[in-house]
């Protein structure tokens, strides 16, 4: 039985998580548990599945889940309550916070020989060569669960990476894929949070909505799979069928398709190298007739050119766009900005960063989250000077 510990376990991917665990019983323990500020749902996932440790944000959520479920389970606070449950014995650490949050208790799973299931894409977009160089050293496995990096996992099973020619990413194009520029600039939260094929948290579809989804994704599988960011291409798949390909160098191309739905790929990393049966539908390529694809449109959607200056900026510069991104998204879904401008200004911090540290290593955290500080800081100035 394999023992899985949950960083973000009331967000959507633990959610999904937990109910592929609860399918299978006989194949997984849940041994502790992190969320944030939900601690309704926290308190219903610690009455189902027992873990041995949890965590929380804060000690008013610690006390309010105390008051639910008593003195039984450890409840450990912020930052140092990640770091127990990243590294409470455990077979696998599903990593599934959103955003910078991840980093630290992330990498304290792998300097304890943890194995990593990481839906939590801004740990590699931040400090992918810091990961690569802890993962190398610990010995501990990354499996990656975003659709797109599993489908590229599964098609590179058993393949020699030195026959990798190059990885296609797959895209849905989000809800305005056909939208002019001029009816994007007027998108509203509500229309921009609509997305047409996947179910995810408000951050990561607006990160679809503007593409900067596969901006971030694009810099994933660069440390991911360790492939030069030239080698790694962006296709539109409008019915996300078919989540990524990789080609060979004899011109082979393998593709993993299914229906869109987050259980499969969380379900490959949990149970790798085995598969577990799913309850769910099966892909009837009769009844969908035919799959379409198309090149991006980067006039529209230019978040795919900032993830290709951040990768030839240096280990840092990835980081300030993530981090310039946050605070962009954050400020859209509050109204105070349109849409196009998310992307740039993510551009302009960008830009600002590296005319000062254009090629520089990491090698720490703490200089990946001093990178991320300054971007936030940015961001919020030329957000609050064009208000």
């Amino acid at each position: 039985m394999k023992r899985v510990a949950i960083l973000g376990s009331t967000g959507s991917v633990g959610v999904q998580t937990l109910s592929v665990i609860a399918s299978s019983p006989e194949s997984f323990r849940v041994s502790a548990l992190a969320a944030g500020r939900n601690i309704e749902k926290l308190a219903e996932q610690v009455r189902e599945f027992s873990p041995e440790q949890v965590a929380v944000a804060d000690e008013e959520g610690a006390a309010a889940l105390r008051a639910r479920v008593g003195d039984e389970v450890p409840i450990g606070v912020g930052e140092k309550g990640l770091e127990a449950v990243a590294t409470h014995p455990s077979d696998l650490v599903v990593a599934a916070l959103v955003g910078a949050m991840g980093l630290r208790p992330t990498l304290a799973a792998i300097e304890a020989g943890r194995d990593v299931a990481l839906a939590n894409k801004e740990v590699m977009v931040m400090a992918g060569a810091l990961v690569l160089r802890a993962l190398k050293r610990h010995g501990s496995a990354l499996l990656p669960v975003d659709s797109e990096h599993s489908a590229v996992f599964q098609a590179l099973s058993g393949q020699r990476r030195e026959d990798v020619e190059r990885l296609i990413l797959t895209c849905s194009g989000g809800p305005f894929r056909t939208w002019s520029a001029d009816r994007i600039a007027k998108a509203t939260v509500e229309e921009a949070l609509a997305h047409p094929n996947w179910d995810m948290g408000a951050k990561i579809t607006i990160d679809s909505a503007t593409l900067m989804n596969k901006a971030l994704e694009i810099i994933e599988a660069r440390w991911l799979f360790d492939v030069p960011p030239e080698r790694i291409d962006v296709v539109i798949h409008p019915q996300s069928i078919v989540h990524s390909l990789v080609e060979f160098v004899d011109r082979s191309v393998i593709a993993q398709l299914g229906l869109p739905d987050m259980r499969v790929p969380i379900a490959v990393a949990l149970a790798h190298p085995a598969r577990i049966p799913l309850e769910i539908p099966s892909l009837d390529l009769a009844a969908i007739a035919h799959l379409d694809f198309e090149e991006p449109d980067r006039t529209r959607f230019p978040a795919l050119d900032l993830a290709a200056r951040a990768l030839a900026g240096g280990e840092a510069a990835p980081a300030v766009l993530n981090a310039a991104n946050e605070v962009t998204v954050a400020r859209f879904l509050a109204g105070e900005l349109s849409l196009p401008r998310i992307c740039e200004i993510n551009g302009q911090v960008l830009d600002a960063h590296l005319q000062a540290h254009a090629g520089e290593t990491v090698d720490s955290v703490d200089a990946v989250l001093a990178a991320d500080a300054w971007a936030r800081e940015q961001s919020t100035k030329v957000v609050q000077e064009a208000a």
